[in-house]
């Protein structure tokens, strides 16, 4: 069954291709979504496909590539809305 799951991931998250792992991963598992830098240090994402590979995808999200040090990953569940086509790394966006 497909899911939605939005996350924020904190901790030494950027500088260490965090987001073009993820994307690398995402493409491997067939996760559909985005991921993006935001200018608080965090990484934001959203995650859609099989629960499996989803689940997958949060597990490696966890962890992080060994050169970042991820402090927490918070997940919120949301609907499956199929929009995406791939996995896409998204323009830095600024947050307040």
């Amino acid at each position: 069954m497909p899911i939605r799951k939005n996350i924020l991931v904190k901790g030494f998250v950027q500088r260490v291709s965090y987001h073009k792992h993820t994307q690398r991963i995402a493409t491997n598992l067939g996760v559909k979504g985005w991921v993006r830098n935001l200018s608080d240090g965090t990484v934001e994402a959203c995650l859609e496909g099989d629960e499996s590979a989803v689940d997958a995808l949060l597990a490696w999200c966890a962890f992080g590539p060994k050169l970042g040090r991820v402090e927490e990953v918070q997940v919120v569940t949301d609907r499956y809305s199929g929009v995406y086509s791939e996995f896409s790394i998204k323009e830095d966006r600024k947050v307040a």
